[in-house]
């Protein structure tokens, strides 16, 4: 009998194997364009702490491989799969639509997740944090087959505490079910779409940011809201999980690493105190600051910069003023697509080489442009001295919101806010673009939520209107024409309205002039190629392009010098799917413009603006490739160049 019963264990066993090594394993699908890093991202991805201000030493990553199976519909909720692996292997984080997931599938919008996790047994009497950096769009989240949430909204974090349900120093199996609509539905979903068109793009689906959990007290911070201004005064709530008002602590730490300045304050409470003499925050010396926060037994590592934000008249102008001075911004519109990994880059390094590329350019400022990046996107401008301008995700293009959508709408753009108001370079909230999902009603809704985002954020100015259908909100006047500027212009064409000398003038897109390349360059989908045509403007070679941009900067230029231009923003970082109008090609492996040309170009427009009483120039100088960029990209990809 004894034998017997071994047997049948050796039976058991054996298809208890087979059931678990049954999925498909991990494979990079092959992308219709991929990037130097595609096949070098491996199985363990996006290793770094995910929130730069809220860091604890105790924290584990539980990105890497995880299994997945497709649902048929979002009611499959209600009947969660057994224990143990689903069908196949996934890369997260990862877009399902991306060749980096292993998966590349587009036709599915309900999926279950699949994974195990160990708590480390020091971890007992602690709580256990389990966080999800961005899931888009609905996930359902099971621990050890107990559901403990659900999360609504593709571009924002939720943290889930697991302590009563997971097992310290065993394994613990965690499922995740997602519902993703995409456009289907009227959602913040900035550019996806299931249908691309030109310029709008392949959707992205899943667990496309960071998974991690960590350890913290009971009573702990469960966020924390720095504003640190040029006069030395920071502002400071932290915020905790009991809500108790308990005894907080913040200590600053100059660079040298010695503490500077210390307070004392009550959580949930904002509380106010200065640190003496501080350097101040600048595109061209962005000073940064460590802090740590303790509430009881709780400690958090963060870090400010020193700036304030504001708008006034300089020689009869309205501009926006960084420290008080006018600082003329320049940059791209950045989008955030990946060939490889659509919303989500191969990798930091990846992600932090677009932004060195527009420092290399001398350019002080992006508009991250209707997506949301992972924090340490923010983090690495923080300490590259690149201002940001930060879109809220638009609704679909072409449906208007009803009620219950538009407090949806509502209920995530507070969401972005809080959740990002304390990166130093951010400069300013746009709430909608070119009219994508505004209502036409009266009052007009961008008037109520410009005073929401006055409320949650004074430190900050606000583009309640980038490109048109514009009813005088906010602090910008923003005007969106291709190819030409029409910066704080006495011109304009429809749809666009009169430039308005009440609030600032800025060219909030312009440019996009492009230049088609041959195919190993090219988002290889046909759909797409075909519409590269309706890019804004064609160039038939290199020559032609280096002309007619800098006829763009002319302009631009005497815009600055004649009229009330405060920044620009170009069309764009780097080529999109059928776009071809990026200073990169889709792939980062081919760059259009003459690096010294743009170079003198952009640092004429800061004298420009010097000459209207702006900051004076000198700050802003191109940084040294060699000092950033990794493998001298800067000149290979100059040589590129014909």
């Amino acid at each position: 009998m004894h034998s017997a019963w071994s047997s049948s264990l050796a039976v058991a066993a054996l298809w208890a194997s087979c059931i678990v090594h049954a999925q498909t394993p991990y494979k990079v699908q092959t992308p219709p364009l991929d990037t130097d890093w595609t096949y070098t991202v491996g199985t363990d991805p996006w290793p770094e702490h995910p929130r730069p201000q809220l860091r604890r030493e105790a924290w584990q990553s539980l990105n890497g491989l995880w299994t997945w199976r497709a649902a048929a519909s979002p009611g499959d909720v209600g009947s969660p799969p057994k224990a143990g692996p689903l069908d196949r292997e996934v890369l997260v984080p990862s877009c399902i639509e991306s060749g980096l997931s292993g998966l590349q599938i587009l036709d599915v919008r309900d999926m279950w997740y699949e994974t195990t996790f160990d708590v480390p047994s020091d971890w007992k009497g602690q709580q256990v944090l389990l966080n999800f950096e961005a899931v888009d769009y609905e996930a359902t989240v099971f621990v050890n087959g107990v559901k403990k949430t659900t999360h609504v909204g593709g571009y924002a974090r939720f943290t889930v505490d697991v302590t009563d349900n997971v097992k310290f120093g065993g394994s613990n199996d965690l499922l995740v079910f997602v519902s993703d609509p995409t456009d289907s539905a009227v959602i913040p979903v900035g550019k996806q779409t299931l249908n691309p068109s030109h310029i709008f793009y392949r959707s992205c689906s899943g667990i496309w940011q960071q998974v991690w959990i960590e350890s913290a007290p009971k009573d702990h911070i469960s966020r924390l809201d720095v504003a640190a201004d040029m006069d030395g005064q920071v502002t400071v709530n932290v915020l905790s999980s009991a809500q108790k008002s308990a005894n907080v602590e913040v200590k600053v730490f100059g660079r040298n690493g010695s503490e500077i300045a210390s307070q004392t304050g009550s959580a949930d409470e904002q509380f106010t105190f200065t640190v003496e003499n501080p350097d101040l925050w600048w595109p061209d010396s962005p000073t940064l600051y460590n802090l740590t926060v303790t509430l009881g037994d709780d400690e958090v590592n963060s870090y400010t910069g020193f700036r304030t934000i504001s708008k006034g008249e300089v020689e009869g102008v309205m501009r926006h003023l960084l420290n008080g001075e006018f600082v003329f911004q320049f940059g791209t519109l950045d989008q955030g697509y990946w060939p490889d990994g659509l919303h989500t880059p191969p990798s930091r390094e990846a992600m932090v080489y677009d932004l060195q590329v527009l420092k290399n350019f001398g350019m002080n400022m992006l508009r991250k442009h209707i997506k949301i990046e992972p924090d340490l996107f923010y983090e690495a401008c923080d300490r590259m001295g690149l201002l940001v301008i930060q879109d809220m995700p638009a609704l679909s293009a072409s449906k208007t919101p009803n009620d219950e959508e538009q407090a949806e709408f509502q209920r995530q753009l507070e969401l972005m806010i809080n959740e990002h108001k304390s990166y130093p370079s951010i400069y300013s909230w746009v709430i909608y673009n070119e009219g994508w999902g505004q209502r036409n009603s009266d009052p007009a809704p961008e008037g109520g939520l410009t005073e929401v985002i006055r409320k949650l954020d004074p430190t900050r100015l606000i583009n309640s209107i980038s490109g048109w259908n514009d009813h005088g909100y906010g602090d910008y006047h923003d005007n969106h024409n291709y190819a030409h500027p029409q910066c704080g212009t006495p011109f304009y064409s429809r749809p666009k309205t009169p430039y308005d000398p009440e609030r600032i003038g800025f060219q909030g897109e312009y440019g996009g002039i492009g230049h088609n390349v041959s195919i190993e360059h090219l988002w290889n989908v046909q759909a797409a190629i075909d519409t590269i045509p309706e890019t804004y403007e064609i160039n038939e070679d290199l020559a032609s392009y280096s002309y007619r941009s800098m006829v763009l900067f002319r302009d631009l230029r005497e815009q600055t010098e004649r009229y009330a231009c405060s920044g620009a923003v170009y069309t764009q970082t780097t080529d999109v799917e059928g776009e071809v109008n990026g200073l990169l090609t889709y792939d980062r492996r081919f760059m259009r413009p003459d690096l010294e040309q743009w170079q003198e170009d952009i640092q004429s427009l800061y004298e420009a603006a010097a000459s209207r009483g702006g900051r004076p120039v000198g700050g802003d100088a191109p940084i040294d490739p060699a000092a950033l960029l990794r493998h001298d990209t800067m000149q290979r990809l100059q040589a590129t160049r014909p």
